[in-house]
């Protein structure tokens, strides 16, 4: 079994993660903030966008998923996808032209316009990137190559977070839509057209139905009973984690009075010591175990949570920031090298459809629910941008850290492929 992946496909992996992990940085954070400050600073709104977005990424995934299980393709669906993804993203801001007239009906445009764009994104990278991943790696390279994955994820965070604070405040949030959008398209293209589907990969003599119905039968159900319950554990552990995090830069600007440019280089500095951790923590995993790695990041997420909502002085909020988000990142490799490791054959893409059921709907529907509905009955009132809001307050991170101590629960119950 070999452990080498080629030079250009390792290349695909790293511009395909770059330009998906792009659009999904703009979407996870500065779709919420355009919401908060161009449209109404109402923080139940973007729990409503996250919790919509979040169920069209679960549907399309799973559907689209077994479809490319179905055709035996990858390659076409991330060409389709990142040309309407790139589209749909530079659209976004147009819902801001809408609130000086409506607000409701400028909210249902923005939540629609990111459903949209969550649509194509899911397509090209939820399922058909994540089959794709599967399909190119074994036991022995694939905590390596996802940790390559993780890195370009946080290097897309960074230049998110880098570039974001100072292109909104020179040319505001319309043209910063539209230079991401055009990014995410060019960058996504080239990566996509330079993949190869795998040479195991054939189509199927299956409808989607029979594809789908199929994996849920009481024999299918517990052959693949470590793989929901690793899947179990990511969701509690997203439940938790999206209590807080699509609030932090909010928090950071409008509780810890660190304007949006500060907050983004402060994000960037964190994120930039995470994606350092990154390759040496997937050597880590491939080497220690998957199970371990994972159990011990849960533990220390919630000490330093805890310790991030207790403090408001900037180098402690550095150093504490730094661990959760580096515990983040050595949970998701561990936890997405796992997960992937259990996949059974024939079904990569419709198993990275269940993935995100438990990844993106399970966790992102009710933890930005409960997240907007703290930051109101325990937020600050306030006046913000000439329209009464709340300000999100420590206690999004405190519930957060003792909410992701659920994670062990399944985790302790799951066993590593052999």
């Amino acid at each position: 079994m070999s452990e080498k992946i080629p030079r250009k496909i390792k290349t695909s992996v790293i511009l395909i993660t770059l330009a998906g992990q792009l659009a999904w940085g703009i979407e996870n954070q500065y779709f919420n903030i355009f919401m908060y400050n161009k449209i109404t600073p109402i923080p139940i709104y973007i729990s409503f966008m996250v919790a919509a977005s979040a169920i069209t990424a679960t549907i399309t995934s799973i559907i689209m998923g077994a479809y490319s299980d179905i055709k035996g393709a990858r390659k076409l669906f991330f060409i389709i996808g990142f040309i309407f993804w790139a589209i749909t993203t530079a659209l976004f801001s147009l819902s801001g032209f809408i609130a000086p007239f409506n607000v409701i009906l400028a909210v249902a445009v923005a939540i629609l316009f990111d459903c949209l764009m969550t649509f194509f994104g899911s397509t090209a990278y939820d399922a058909a990137f994540n089959a794709y991943l599967r399909d190119i790696t074994n036991v022995k390279n694939r905590g390596k190559l996802l940790s390559l994955v993780q890195i370009m994820s946080l290097l897309s965070i960074l230049i998110v977070y880098g570039i974001s604070g100072i292109v909104i405040e020179q040319w505001d949030y319309y043209i910063y839509f539209f230079a991401v959008g055009l990014l995410v398209g060019i960058v996504g293209l080239i990566g996509a057209l330079l993949a190869e589907d795998s040479k195991n990969l054939k189509p199927l003599d299956s409808s989607i139905y029979r594809h789908l119905k199929s994996t849920f039968n009481r024999e299918s159900l517990k052959t693949n009973k470590d793989f929901f319950l690793v899947l179990s554990g990511a969701a509690f552990w997203g439940l938790a984690f999206n209590i807080f995090f699509p609030f932090v830069l909010i928090y950071m600007e409008y509780y810890l009075n660190l304007d949006i440019l500060i907050s983004s280089v402060l994000i960037l500095i964190l994120f930039t010591f995470a994606m350092i951790l990154a390759y040496p923590m997937g050597m880590l995993v491939d080497k220690v175990g998957r199970k371990k790695i994972a159990m011990s990041s849960v533990i220390f997420e919630c000490i330093f949570l805890i310790l991030f909502a207790m403090t408001s002085e900037l180098v402690f909020i550095l150093i504490t920031g730094t661990v959760w988000i580096s515990c983040m990142t050595t949970f998701t490799i561990s936890a997405n090298t796992w997960t992937k490791d259990l996949y059974p054959k024939d079904k990569h893409g419709q198993f990275s459809g269940y993935f995100i059921l438990f990844t993106v709907l399970v966790p992102m529907v009710p933890g930005p629910l409960i997240g907007g509905w703290l930051s109101q009955e325990f937020g600050i009132y306030a006046m913000i941008n000439g329209q009464p809001g709340y300000i999100p307050t420590p206690i999004i991170f405190i519930v957060s850290a003792f909410m992701i101590l659920l994670t062990l629960i399944p985790l302790l119950f799951a066993k590593e492929s052999e």
